[in-house]
């Protein structure tokens, strides 16, 4: 089998993941700027340290629900992203196709992301829409390809 590193592919499948992996990062990081301007805490430790002067209080401010949303979503929806893509650098991806299928999820992920955080319809949803085909499309081509192997 080739080297990945050597294939063209797999270097747009590595650049588009370090984006959707600072996406998520990103997600993580605001989340704990928009729990630190709430001034509460899910956790009783962390009032005597890293909160000090919040109250501990287990329910979420409506902003940091609409964080923690945007969060889950990005995880459901990139990490199996990411499993397929790398299957479909293995199988052979060209770059064409690898730009269309992986630039294209992460440029509706970074849509989504920024949609969802500022309550914007129909972007949210369109960019939404658009990554769930991709991701269909290019589970259709990995089941594609896997089936060409077994033949």
């Amino acid at each position: 089998m080739q080297d990945l590193a050597s294939l063209p592919a797999f270097n747009i499948y590595a650049l588009c993941a370090v984006v959707l992996c600072l996406n998520m990062l990103g997600l993580w990081g605001y989340s704990g700027g928009v729990r630190g301007k709430s001034k509460r805490t899910p956790n009783p430790e962390d009032v005597t340290t890293v909160s000090k002067g919040h109250e501990v209080n287990s329910e979420d401010s409506p902003e940091m629900q609409r964080v923690l949303r945007a969060h889950r979503n990005a995880l459901a929806n990139i990490m199996p992203f990411l499993v397929l893509g790398l299957l479909y650098v293995i199988y052979g991806a060209t770059a064409q196709m690898a730009w269309i299928f992986f630039g294209g999820f992460t440029v509706m992920r970074l849509g989504h992301t920024f949609a969802y955080l500022a309550g914007k319809q129909p972007w949210r949803t369109i960019c939404f829409a658009l990554g769930g085909l991709i991701t269909l499309g290019l589970m259709i081509q990995v089941a594609r390809l896997a089936v060409a192997r077994m033949m």
